[in-house]
């Protein structure tokens, strides 16, 4: 067996530059420029590393090659001891040829040859999952391996939980050796390429859709830092195609002929080009008049997770696990609020739908900022608490949206350019309420808080994440007082 070390690539780093190979560039000398913080990112990462040991379980008993507190040549050498002394199973195999190096997420020998199991955590196979096992694939085989197949293993979410975890439901498996063979070829090529383009410096390459296919690269704040604020790419929805219009020097809005954009684009680009504003107060008075008290202002976080950490739950299932309410009593009344946000480990599903019909009344109107969320986590509670369902969906028939005079143009202001998102709305319409300022800014940020506050050990940590987590959510709530208050100031205007 030959397990050659030399300085160069990587499994990752070969996947980076098939994807640009000025991200592979700069991931080797990296820029003086300081990056925002991207803790979406290491969370994917956290939770990939997760999956990957829950697999572990498909084929049990196992010898791990472990990542910390080894060198690259310890790794490799553990597992070549490993392969030596007859190891079967072996987690995070390492290999090294010619400066290459890759870990195989599950290696398994059967009847004298090698199999690749690939762990990922979405839910089908990807185009670069197959160049990424190609990839592990020629590296084992140039190591003296015999691999006679290779799997992609991916979470199926159509298992639902039912007491403990079945791994075997969990993840489907995926022969990919075809598609993993036909790639071989190729391989020896593209390697020598990209060590080629390391040597010549930093390649010449301007952005383009490759910068988020297959992955939002991390160099986009770098690469695009020459894109001004109202450029063509601000523009909202697919209509015109941006880069094809880039390519030919037209950034800005300005510069962009408007006969060239679809209906809702002109409108924005002409809007914020004018700094104009749009109100039509009979349609927001309509909107009004479909409103009734007492009204109750509702907003949900949720979270998910590849592996269902509770019974009756699937793969990537949108769990509630906090809310926040602002009821008024009637027009113009200060709201009451209300809030619930689960204590770590705990299913919240039926204690949150209960507190949720204790403080709703049956008769309410209950407003919400795209209806869509809202409806979708009561309908899941709906059909995981039969006993519950009726007075659930009574909640349900009486929602309405504050989305809609936004998404129907009815109420625009420029500075909301193209969107309708409540973090465009809020600012645009009063200024001196903000999410700026807050440790956590979007649904995104607050899942990622969840999951840390159920990771960590640290009392005082636990307690700023929570008051974190209400604050925003109670935020979401006030935000949607306060722009129906502006609406109402609208119609009373005209």
């Amino acid at each position: 067996m030959n397990f050659r070390r030399q300085a160069g690539l990587s499994k990752s780093l070969i996947l980076k530059g098939m994807q640009c190979p000025k991200a592979l560039y700069l991931t080797k000398n990296p820029p003086d420029f300081e990056f925002p913080p991207d803790p979406a990112r290491d969370a994917r990462f956290q939770a990939g590393s997760d999956v990957g040991i829950i697999a572990q379980g498909l084929f049990p008993g196992g010898v791990e090659v472990p990542y910390e507190g080894l060198s690259i040549p310890k790794q490799v050498e553990k597992t070549r001891q490993l392969i030596d002394q007859g190891i079967n199973v072996i987690y995070e195999a390492s290999f090294d040829f010619n400066g290459i190096f890759v870990k195989a997420d599950i290696l398994v020998r059967r009847d004298g040859m090698w199999e690749i199991h690939e762990v990922k955590m979405s839910t089908s196979v990807k185009e670069v999952n197959l160049d990424d096992v190609a990839i592990q694939h020629y590296v084992l085989s140039r190591c003296g391996l015999s691999v006679s197949r290779a799997f992609l293993v991916h979470i199926d979410n159509s298992y639902v939980r039912r007491g403990e975890l079945d791994v075997h439901r969990l993840f489907a498996s995926v022969d990919i050796t075809d598609e993993v063979l036909k790639r071989q070829a190729a391989l020896p090529a593209i390697i020598a390429r990209l060590r080629e383009d390391l040597q010549k410096g930093e390649p010449d390459i301007d952005i383009g859709p490759h910068c988020s296919d297959p992955y939002e690269c991390d160099f986009i704040p770098w690469c695009w830092r020459h894109i001004p604020k109202d450029s063509i790419f601000s523009l909202r929805g697919r209509g015109i195609d941006k880069f094809a219009w880039y390519r030919q020097g037209t950034i800005r809005i300005e510069d962009l002929p408007l006969d060239a954009l679809n209906g809702a684009q002109r409108f924005q680009a002409e809007t914020t080009l004018n700094r104009q504003d749009v109100v039509e107060p009979d349609k927001i008075r309509e909107f009004l008049d479909s409103l009734w008290y007492p009204l109750c202002h509702l907003d949900f976080e949720t979270f998910d997770t590849p592996v269902p950490p509770f019974d009756g739950t699937r793969p990537y299932q949108k769990i509630p696990f906090q809310y926040s309410l602002h009821i008024q009593s009637s027009a113009g009344a200060e709201p009451e609020h209300c809030e619930y946000l689960v204590e770590r480990g705990r299913d919240p599903r039926r204690e949150l739908a209960e507190r949720l019909l204790a403080e709703i009344p049956e008769e309410a109107c209950v407003l919400t900022y795209n209806q869509a969320f809202e409806k979708g986590v009561l309908r899941g509670l709906a059909e995981t608490f039969p006993d519950l369902a009726d007075a659930l969906n009574v909640r349900i028939d009486n929602i309405r949206d504050l989305m809609v005079p936004f998404k129907k143009r009815h109420v625009y202001r420029w500075q909301m350019r193209g969107s309708y998102s409540i973090k465009e709305v809020l600012p645009a319409l009063v200024p001196d309420l903000t999410y700026k300022g807050l440790s956590i800014g979007e649904g995104g940020m607050a899942m990622l808080a969840y999951h840390e506050m159920c990771r960590t050990d640290d009392l005082f940590r636990l307690a700023e994440i929570r008051e974190n987590l209400l604050e925003y959510c109670r935020l979401d709530t006030l935000a949607m007082v306060r722009i129906l208050g502006a609406l109402e100031g609208m119609v009373k205007k005209s």
